[in-house]
């Protein structure tokens, strides 16, 4: 039985296309955009402007990107699915700038949200990533928006 559990893993997680880590990626920065209770004007450019600078989806792709990512949280009992595919698929350097991309979209409409924060300290565990680095990716983002207060 054991097997048949892990060989059924196996092959799901040999079905994760490359393509899947934009959608993962934009998933979690639409929950975090989310946790405040609204996806402010702000946070969906900010998430648009980061799957085209840092995730390479063509700029006519990225709103569509989006969509399939809202589409994707809407039908999601979590998002262990979502950071599973970046932990599988990134490296620990890509998984922290991960972590850099939410901390950007929770300080994009100007306050950070107790509930925003708590999803990205979730999200830091669930993609392996060490307490010391996801503080200092958040210390890292804060400093390149000029925010002085956590």
């Amino acid at each position: 039985m054991l097997d048949r559990l892990f060989g059924a893993r196996n092959r799901a997680t040999a079905k994760i296309s490359a393509d899947d880590i934009p959608i993962a990626a934009a998933a979690l920065m639409v929950e975090a955009a989310l946790m405040d209770g609204s996806f402010d004007p702000l946070e969906r450019e900010a998430i648009r402007d980061m799957l085209v600078d840092r995730l390479g989806v063509a700029a006519s792709e990225a709103d569509l990107t989006i969509a399939e990512a809202e589409t994707r949280v809407a039908q999601a009992a979590d998002h262990w699915s979502f950071a599973r595919v970046l932990k599988d698929r990134l490296d620990e350097p890509a998984r922290i700038g991960i972590l850099e991309m939410l901390w950007e979209v929770a300080y994009a409409d100007g306050r950070l949200d107790h509930m925003e924060s708590a999803l990205i300290r979730r999200v830091a565990g669930l993609l392996y990533v060490p307490d010391q680095d996801s503080g200092a990716a958040r210390r890292r983002v804060r400093e390149r928006l000029g925010i002085d207060a956590p």
